[in-house]
């Protein structure tokens, strides 16, 4: 260090680096780049990477969870997609290998065509895309990766494509104002047209198939009833999702309602409520049953977004249009890049408005996690992630520094075994974790179990899973082991993948109890037996 000796030289990115910190002990560094949203963990002793990874530079476009909410696929305006699914604005269709990393189909058609949508059905065999300039929906085979079919008869933008959960037909939504039902695998053309007043945006089935929502231009969603064609309700969203005022508005956020409508939607797993997301910052839930607004999220603060202020400065509106619209820049460059060439480069992508490249707040995709859980949503912030589960909010505790064993022991005397298992699984020591574990009253054991804050389980079925080997109290731990799965089963089963070690050893162990109790039972069956007559005839 006094001499400035170079270590070692580390690429990390093409734009400038802004933050750069120490982990506690000296052994980790970790880079950052704000505006390619780049983060790099770097262990310089072994010059190894711990962590790299890259956000989306553009919005976030489209989004979906893997079956068991473990993975979850972006696809942006930068041509990326993160860990599995694409779905891209061009004339392509491009399927992955999540295994190999590569791509294993191309898919186009005989003429160049601009594709909108997207869906594939539940076996995975058949991908269907929507068109932008032809109006017509291609139907492709990922098995043998050829077009099969074209299905005509839309007369506008096929902005919404998704296959019935348990049969082969094909939904799709256009601006023609009109959702087709389509026989995509028997090629019989449109089985049934369901007519709106406005533009029909999205198109969403319920999974039990039964009915099916789609959202119109003018902020409604329309339920119909696809086995009998009939509406079931219409629920009326347009005041709902108003909010927030664009640079343009020459009146009130609050009492203008135009352009507010819903671009995505997705139902429930048992189809109780129903989000919907759109031109605003609001996402809105509502009760299925009923028809009425359960709740709304709002999805960001930021004001240097275009559209999260409810009311403007009246004084930046001027006769030539607001102030912040006028370019008054002499100059012919913005950040280095010519004005003139600002589209070729990705500046007048989807989501902004020639305002200098001020972004519009909006939410473009959202989906809900198959455990009903949590739910995640495309916006133009980046991707936003909502749960109800407590493993995700902030223990205060882990800010206090007077962790100590003796921390541990004055809430055992206090009669605070909750706090007191807490604080021990915190410093890790087997000795006063397993203090805590006995201190707790049998009757106590539901409370204390389903208060235990998640990322503290893998540590405390360790513990548990030792115990059964080396303690006698096999009643008492089994009445742990039983309690901690009834209050994180719905935990357990979405982290299985990082608590599976400790869940094999906890099963080698019970099962190695059991096999010892059946053995010791089955040698003295007869005897028990015998007792029992014996006791009888006397």
């Amino acid at each position: 260090m006094p001499d400035f000796v170079c270590i070692h030289l580390l690429s990390i990115s093409g734009e400038k680096i802004t933050i750069a910190v120490f982990n506690e002990t000296g052994n980790w560094l970790t880079f950052g780049c704000a505006k390619l949203g780049q983060l790099l963990v770097w262990e310089w002793q072994s010059e190894s990477y711990i962590l790299k990874q890259q956000g989306h530079y553009f919005d976030v476009n489209c989004l979906a969870f893997s079956p068991y909410s473990q993975l979850l696929a972006t696809g942006a305006d930068d041509n990326k997609v993160k860990v599995e699914f694409s779905r891209c604005f061009g004339s392509y269709v491009h399927a992955w290998d999540l295994f190999r990393y590569r791509n294993f189909r191309t898919f186009t058609t005989p003429s160049s065509r601009q594709f909108v949508s997207l869906a594939a059905d539940q076996s995975g065999e058949v991908i269907c895309a929507g068109t932008l300039d032809s109006f017509e929906i291609f139907v492709c085979s990922m098995k043998i990766g050829c077009l099969l079919d074209v299905l005509s008869g839309h007369e506008g933008p096929v902005h919404g494509l998704m296959f019935s959960p348990s049969n082969a037909v094909l939904a799709s939504s256009s601006w023609d104002k009109t959702v087709h039902l389509w026989d995509a695998f028997e090629g019989k053309g449109a089985v049934e047209t369901f007519s709106h007043t406005h533009d029909v945006l999205t198109v969403v089935y319920r999974p039990d198939r039964r009915q099916f929502a789609c959202s119109t231009l003018d902020g409604q969603i329309h339920s119909w009833d696809p086995i009998d064609g009939l509406l079931m309700y219409t629920i009326e969203g347009c005041r709902d999702i108003a909010g927030g005022g664009l640079m343009t508005y020459r009146r009130s956020a609050a009492n203008s309602t135009a352009g507010k409508c819903f671009t995505t939607l997705c139902s429930s797993a048992d189809g109780s409520y129903i989000l919907a997301g759109g031109s605003s910052k609001y996402i809105c839930m509502y009760d299925i049953a009923d028809q009425v607004l359960l709740r709304r999220f709002q999805i960001t603060h930021n004001l240097s977004l275009d559209g999260v202020l409810d009311f403007l400065n009246s004084k930046k509106m001027t006769g030539a249009g607001p102030l912040d619209l006028i370019d008054d820049d002499d100059t012919d460059t913005e950040e280095g890049v010519d004005k003139q060439v600002q589209g070729k480069l990705g500046y007048d992508l989807p989501g902004f408005m020639p305002n200098r490249g001020r972004p519009i707040v909006r939410t473009k995709y959202l989906r809900i996690a198959p455990t009903g859980r949590s739910f995640s949503v495309a916006t133009t912030e980046g991707v936003l992630v909502y749960s109800v589960d407590e493993s995700f909010i902030l223990d205060p505790t882990n800010l206090d520094i007077d962790v100590t064993p003796e921390a541990v022991d004055e809430a055992l005397n206090e009669d605070q075994p909750n706090r007191a298992l807490i604080l021990s699984l915190r410093l890790n020591e087997d000795s006063l974790i397993k203090k805590c574990i006995f201190a707790v009253n049998p009757l106590d054991i539901p409370a204390i179990a389903s208060s235990v804050p998640y990322r503290y389980l893998q540590r405390l079925i360790e513990a548990l899973a030792y115990l059964l080997e080396s303690c006698p109290h096999l009643e008492f731990i089994l009445r742990w082991c039983q309690e901690l799965c009834k209050a994180h089963g719905n935990s357990i089963q979405q982290n299985s993948r990082n608590l599976l070690p400790y869940l094999k050893s906890l099963h080698k162990a019970i099962t190695r109890i059991h096999q010892d109790l059946a053995d010791t039972c089955s040698s003295n069956e007869y005897l028990l037996r015998y007792l029992c007559s014996a006791s009888n005839k006397k």
